[in-house]
């Protein structure tokens, strides 16, 4: 499998360019369906680490009910859901209060990237182990059924999820590392904080639109989704497998096994075949959006580097800490990289994944048009500021 990919990705890189969505039709089917289930429901053994050592299981397993669960922002799946179940949700009749719902919710693999091992113990249920999914991050519902509750949406970031103020619920953290991980607040994390001990978060970002998208990190660390899927997989969720970089010297091994190497090319292919969502009927003033447009692609303007297709130029340069709107900071988040520097973000479905930024310091498309206007002195009118706004929103 992983040699047909390797001979595979040239081509859906080239494909990716153009535009279209050949990229995404060239990848072969069994691949992305396998791609799909790791995303969604392989721990790759990373309950090593939230149970064994994190002891999530017992605050989970005790202290967090449905309703406390959706408020740190974790999604049901409404799929998963048994008719009976639905009932007594619609009906009242099941308890949203009571920590044994969340049991049962995980007992039926209906929490989006959490994974429970249930025991049954003189007839009560209990959370025995505890793992998380790469869906936990970057998959959310559509809230058809409830807020919270709906349709898996994957490779849209979870803007709602709280997991600093989740892994601060751990029993193994003392006090001064749950402060910092509740100061990071919703939809934000930090990928390097437990190797550098620094704590600097950023927004989680879409897991969609990577087609023909070479550097797919803020830092563009890596030259494929795979490199990032290794780190976050070993580094951030536990996962029994290895992970080494000279640049950054991180090196983690967890375990004896790999559970992780060979499920790489499957998961990047999933993942490549996510496109970006497309802005919803009448979220958008079309008139205002063509002006935008012709003002994005003046000579030196927006379109220098969010360009082509994908609207970036990641796959040809990095950029200096100096050109990114959030800098400087401290601590800066690209010194802490492998490269030390940014990549130009891809614009596809910018519509949905607010705020922005990597730091989310800007609200809207307005205050992105607006930074850029104001610390690139473009000389935007008013007016162009909000043209460019809804041509964004438009993408």
């Amino acid at each position: 499998m992983r040699a047909r990919f390797l001979v595979l990705a040239p081509a859906l890189l080239l494909a990716g360019c153009g535009g279209s969505n050949s990229s995404i039709d060239l990848l072969p089917a069994d691949l992305v369906a396998s791609g799909r289930q790791i995303f969604r429901h392989d721990t790759f053994g990373d309950e090593a680490f939230w149970t064994d050592q994190l002891r999530m299981h017992e605050p989970i397993g005790t202290a967090v009910s449905p309703r406390k669960a959706l408020e740190v922002g974790l999604k049901v799946d409404a799929e998963a859901l048994p008719a009976s179940v639905v009932e007594g949700i619609r009906s009242g009749k099941v308890n949203l209060d009571d920590p044994a719902t969340t049991v049962a919710l995980l007992k039926l693999d209906a929490v989006v990237g959490v994974k429970g091992v249930v025991e049954t113990v003189a007839g009560v249920d209990r959370l025995a182990r505890v793992g998380i999914t790469c869906a936990l991050c970057h998959s959310t519902v559509d809230n058809s059924f409830a807020p919270g509750i709906g349709k898996r949406l994957d490779g849209w970031p979870n803007r709602d999820l709280n997991p600093g103020a989740i892994i601060a619920l751990s029993p193994a953290l003392d006090a001064q590392k749950k402060a910092v991980y509740n100061s990071w607040g919703k939809g934000m994390y930090d990928p390097r904080f437990n190797q550098d001990g620094l704590s600097k978060p950023v927004v989680i970002p879409p897991a969609y639109g990577l087609a023909g998208v070479e550097k797919i990190t803020f830092t563009g660390d890596g030259d494929d989704i795979a490199y990032w899927n290794r780190y976050v997989s070993v580094t951030q969720m536990g996962a029994q497998g290895s992970f080494h970089d000279p640049r950054t010297g991180v090196s983690v091994t967890h375990g004896t096994q790999d559970l992780v190497s060979s499920k790489l090319p499957a998961l990047q292919a999933y993942q490549m075949s996510i496109a970006a969502p497309r802005p919803p009927a009448g979220s958008f003033d079309a008139v205002a959006a063509e002006r935008g447009r012709l003002v994005f692609q003046r000579a030196n303007s927006c379109a220098t580097c969010h360009s082509g297709a994908t609207f970036t130029d990641a796959n040809q340069r990095l950029h200096p800490g100096a050109d990114s709107m959030a800098e400087p900071e401290q601590p800066s988040y690209a010194a802490r990289s492998a490269t030390k520097m940014y990549r130009t973000s891809p614009l596809r479905g910018v519509w949905q994944h607010a705020p922005y930024f990597h730091d989310g310091s800007a609200a809207t498309p307005e205050a992105v048009v607006e930074t850029y206007n104001r610390r690139r002195a473009m000389g935007l009118t008013e007016q162009e500021v909000r043209d460019v706004a809804q041509y964004l929103r438009s993408l």
